[in-house]
């Protein structure tokens, strides 16, 4: 008996020590991990990892001083983001912070105990990261990105930019998660208007096969579907579409900056405040489970003229007036 007691007691103690040394660094400093999806060389990816750590300072979670944060980069490739999510739940953070639904998904996997906060999570519910928008009930909540009803709204953009359009390539990676519903709303939406095509693509080499075939026929566009390809893919596709003289929109405000026709979608960078808030929450004390996930309540149309001018496409006065960005 003595010794069962014994044994009962040492598995207590293994599973409360990642509680009980929570506890004791409360004092002091506490450890944010950080894991995303994409490279650590991704300037996207630098941007919000920077706003992040702003927006923590700003709350007194001095990075250096009461705060250490231990980053994890995937660079799109999910054994290495299993792999990443593992050690980070090794090192015992007091909340981990996830940049997608691939991360978070990879995140849970590993523990159902450490807080995680996410963001650009398209559907948590559907996804099986919570049980609940207004009470996760679990370990993690944050920051969802897409509403599946503003997906058509890229194809809508395109055919009032650009009314000649009349097939649209649907471009993605299948190796990372999908809002498969996301996909769904568009082809909806472009059913009436376009023909959409499904293109997925793993890499250099399938991009250019694939919208090479695709501008083999007239009239086309691209949408580029979240979560983004990686840096030098998409630096790919923006030269192919220059190539090929084809438009292209993403709901990623940062694919217009860097070189695409259109985006429409939600401001990124409040995302990454508001998983600030949610962090600092949790470090003084708040439950997961009481912290709702947020949607996006504003949405900005970036048009780049100099693209359009690019591609050798003129956008109607009137079409530039709506935007809330204008790139020239």
């Amino acid at each position: 008996m003595r010794r069962r007691a014994f044994i009962a007691g040492l598995g207590w103690a293994a599973a409360a020590w990642p509680l009980a040394a929570r506890a004791q660094r409360a004092a002091g400093t506490r450890r944010i991990g950080m894991l995303s999806l994409g490279a650590e060389d991704d300037s996207v990816v630098q941007r919000f990892v920077a706003v992040l750590r702003e927006s923590l300072a700003k709350l007194g979670w001095i990075e250096g001083g009461n705060t250490r944060i231990d980053l994890r980069f995937g660079a799109d490739d999910p054994n290495r983001l299993q792999s990443h999510a593992k050690e980070l739940v090794g090192l015992d953070p007091d909340v981990i912070v996830t940049f997608s639904a691939a991360a978070t998904l990879a995140a849970k996997r590993q523990t159902q105990t450490i807080p995680i906060i996410f963001v650009n999570v398209g559907d948590p519910v559907n996804q099986g990261i919570v049980k609940s928008l207004a009470r996760p009930d679990g370990n993690a909540t944050g920051f969802t990105n897409l509403f599946p009803s503003i997906a058509g709204k890229c194809v809508e953009l395109l055919k009032e930019a650009v009314p000649a359009v009349s097939r649209v390539a649907l471009i993605f990676n299948p190796e990372i998660y999908i809002f498969e519903d996301y996909l769904a709303e568009i082809e909806k939406a472009a059913a009436s208007v376009v023909n959409a095509i499904r293109t997925p693509v793993r890499n250099t080499a399938e991009i250019e096969r694939a919208v090479d075939a695709f501008a083999a026929e007239p009239n086309g566009a691209l949408i580029l579907v979240p979560p983004p390809l990686s840096f030098s893919n998409r630096q790919l596709v923006l030269r192919l579409a220059v190539q090929h003289k084809l438009p292209a929109i993403s709901p990623l405000r940062f694919f217009a900056a860097e070189g695409g026709l259109m985006s429409y979608g939600p401001n990124y960078d409040d995302f990454y405040r508001g998983a600030s808030s949610y962090v600092d929450r949790v470090l003084r004390g708040a439950n997961v489970s009481d912290l709702p996930v947020q949607f996006p309540t504003k949405f900005q149309l970036v048009v780049n003229l100099k693209s359009a001018k690019a591609i050798g496409l003129t956008i109607p006065e009137w079409f530039v007036l709506r935007a809330d960005e204008v790139i020239e």
